[in-house]
């Protein structure tokens, strides 16, 4: 994705305010070998940009005066309750460095499992994302999870999709525990309050539930 951006030579809150007033946010982009450089961005091509899924989990090509950048988002502030970007930073990437994030899950499929058409089930998400560690080039857009086969009281394990993303989880999940409702469906919940040691991925749960 295409960012386009200009480098902004005058800094501080007065300067911010003007920027704004005048239709732009300001910015920053960090990391690597260069130095920190301030920037501003269009504001409603920004606004309407991080409305996107893949705006926060892809790696973003920003231009500056010309010159392309790989870079991600790290973080933005938004206005109390004004529809307005504040503030956005970027963070540069190394193409021989991993680099960690969060990417979105998508659940597909649900409605023609044999839990819903059949059980009657209703498929809850308790996480919607997954951390992980990759090169920046293997970075997916999204994770792809398939729900067509899931069965009333199955569970999806971390490692049905970790051989998809080709990168190393990072993110702990705790241990679930499978419960029976008065109606004997399955409840798959979090057990937040359980020690434990890092997960072993083979018999970790995805954090899908069905009740």
């Amino acid at each position: 994705m295409k960012v386009v951006a200009f480098e902004r030579s005058v800094q501080g809150t007065g300067a911010s305010r003007r920027l704004r007033n005048a239709g732009k946010t300001p910015g920053i982009i960090y990391g690597g070998t260069e130095a920190p450089k301030a920037i501003e961005l269009d504001h409603n091509a920004l606004y309407h940009a991080l409305r996107k899924e893949a705006f926060h989990s892809s790696i973003l090509d920003i231009e500056v005066a010309g010159k392309t950048e790989k870079a991600l988002l790290r973080d933005y502030q938004m206005h109390p309750f004004k529809p307005l970007v504040l503030h956005i930073d970027f963070q540069r990437v190394d193409a021989k460095q991993k680099i960690h994030m969060k990417v979105p899950l998508h659940f597909t499929n649900a409605e023609v499992s044999p839990a819903v058409k059949l059980g009657g089930a209703i498929i809850s998400h308790v996480a919607t994302e997954l951390e992980i560690s990759c090169l920046p080039a293997d970075l997916p857009e999204f994770i792809q999870v398939d729900l067509a086969k899931l069965e009333v009281g199955q569970s999806i394990h971390v490692k049905d999709v970790a051989t998809a993303i080709g990168g190393t989880l990072l993110e702990p999940l705790f241990p679930c525990e499978l419960n029976e409702n008065a109606d004997g469906v399955s409840t798959l919940f979090w057990s937040p309050d359980i020690v434990y040691s890092p997960p072993d991925v083979s018999a970790t749960k995805l954090p899908t539930s069905i009740r």
